[in-house]
């Protein structure tokens, strides 16, 4: 069974979105980027929109996460 994660768009850095866990920032791992354009479409957003946006992913075995959606 995948575990399902609240995230946070933080920006966009050319064609990748930087994700992060959506914790206060002390808490914060690292950024990891993602295609902004797999995540808009899953969505239903501009990529321009993406920086700011709160979602909800599931982990996989490899903690990539996948499966889109708006929080």
């Amino acid at each position: 069974m995948s575990e399902r994660v609240t995230v946070k768009v933080l920006l966009l850095f050319g064609d990748q979105a930087e994700v992060v866990a959506d914790v206060p920032p002390l808490e914060r791992s690292e950024p990891a980027r993602y295609p902004a354009a797999e995540i808009a479409a899953a969505v239903g957003v501009p990529v321009n929109d993406l920086p700011g946006t709160r979602l909800t992913a599931e982990v996989g075995d490899d903690d990539r996460l996948s499966g889109w959606r708006l929080a």
